[in-house]
């Protein structure tokens, strides 16, 4: 994770302008108590915000030209033209009686519209965090037939937008134009949570998953445990290091890696295949606080005492429980998907890595040619 100036945070709790954002919030169950994913990192990133949560259903893919989406029933048709999004609304039952009546406050992130029918004010809608951002002094209304037409116009062109809001199902679409399947690999220091979140996202995304805990018992035709025990935490390490190098060179896949000691994400030496694909460091973390939770990943990058800190994102949780894998998969994909709108080569950029062999001169390519045996630093001007 190159990068020379101190990287900056994202939040991933939504931020309103119009009105107070709700506060963490914490969930009881019976085994734990958990607090939703509240922070994520991105070197690359300047700042910028999210939600959590979302719906269930597959979307259809977009389209170039413009599509309307075909999503749960709703009460607004949405299109992405290209540089405008626009939505509309049938007001023709609501019984408006002129345009004074309709109330469309936005800002580059959020969306409410209202209208007061027969003296009562509804919402139309109200968006927390839209999909991406949008110029929101260029936002432009008007009643067409009977009809509400809202145009807004984004920031940025070539996004294609899934639909108005960030949810898991516009986040599971979208970010496929980003990473254009690359791999990802979900590190971290619970196996339990890198392969149930791995699951949750390849499930989402329509990748292979695949899990290095799987593959490994089968080879060894004993468990990771037992083999921990008797040939100790480094030929796991290794093992696993040689099934990075073999998933290097595919695409479209979701890995979850071994945690603890004894996984080869946790070792320095180790890294050169996993900078192939998008590494996502899911981190357990005692703060309570959005703005501890963004000092903390600050200081794991700076420090650098953890392998972990080398991936391309990280994911700040509170204790974990199962029943909240979809809103982890949510955060790591809201980070992959902020980590290559402020870098849109990167995925090229891996893709190049690989095809030159995953010689470990990742972030800074050498030309073809280059042996890593050479002694010379990838740092420095070849």
């Amino acid at each position: 994770m190159a990068s020379s100036l101190l990287p900056q945070t994202l939040s991933m709790q939504p931020q309103n302008l119009r009105r107070k954002s709700p506060p963490l919030s914490f969930s009881d169950h019976s085994k734990s108590q958990w607090r939703r994913p509240f922070s994520s990192f991105n070197p690359h990133s300047p700042l910028r915000l999210s939600s959590t949560g979302g719906v269930q259903s597959r979307p259809r893919s977009l389209s170039s030209e413009g599509v309307y989406s075909t999503r749960k029933p709703k009460n607004y048709e949405f299109a992405d033209t290209g540089g405008e999004i626009e939505m509309r609304f049938e007001i023709g039952k609501l019984n408006v009686e002129n345009p004074s009546d309709i109330f469309v406050d936005t800002n580059d992130t959020s969306l409410l519209i209202r209208v007061k029918s027969s003296g009562i004010l509804q919402t139309l809608i109200d968006v927390n965090q839209l999909f991406e951002r949008v110029k929101s002094s260029e936002t432009i209304w008007y009643i067409d037939e009977e009809q509400l037409v809202v145009n807004l116009k984004k920031v940025d062109k070539e996004v294609k937008w899934p639909d108005i809001m960030e949810s898991w199902e516009t986040l599971t679409e979208g970010i496929l134009q980003f990473i254009n399947g690359i791999s990802i690999y979900i590190i971290g220091n619970s196996t339990e949570i890198n392969e149930a979140v791995a699951k949750e996202i390849a499930a989402g995304i329509g990748f292979m998953p695949i899990c290095t805990s799987e593959l490994l018992e089968l080879y060894a035709k004993q468990s990771i445990d037992s083999w921990v025990v008797s040939e100790g935490p480094d030929s796991v390490a290794e093992a696993e290091g040689v099934i990075f190098e073999n998933l290097s060179s595919q695409v479209r896949t979701v890995v979850g890696t071994l945690g603890g000691k004894h996984g080869a994400s946790s070792r320095f030496d180790r890294w050169r295949h996993l900078h192939a694909g998008f590494s996502v460091w899911i981190d357990k973390s005692d703060v309570s606080d959005e703005v501890s939770a963004k000092e903390e990943a600050r200081k794991n990058v700076i420090e650098g005492s953890s392998a972990y800190a080398k991936s391309d994102v990280i994911v700040k949780i509170g204790d974990w429980d199962p029943i909240y894998t979809r809103d982890v998969a949510k955060g790591c994909l809201n980070a992959l998907k902020q980590l290559n709108l402020s870098d849109k080569k990167l995925s090229g950029k891996k893709s190049l890595y690989i095809r030159l062999g995953c010689r470990g001169d990742w972030p800074d390519i050498m030309p073809p040619g280059w042996d890593p045996a050479s002694g010379v630093d990838p740092t420095q001007n070849f």
